[in-house]
């Protein structure tokens, strides 16, 4: 990938009703990215990886 790295920002439309996420918790790192699909929810638990919820495994091991 050569997308760039950017701080941690959620943008929403100004009349979205729903709270904003939290991108920072104890030992949870989060980051939203906007790919032609769609949103995507990435989170970093210690060695452990999920996407919109679902975990991924590494390739390769």
């Amino acid at each position: 990938m050569n997308a760039p790295l950017f701080p941690e920002v959620l943008i929403r439309a100004n009349d979205d009703a729903q709270s904003p996420l939290p991108l920072e918790t104890d030992g949870v790192a989060r980051w939203v990215w906007e790919s032609r699909f769609g949103p995507m929810l990435i989170e970093v638990q210690g060695r452990q990886v999920f996407v919109n919820g679902s975990p991924v495994e590494p390739m390769g091991q």
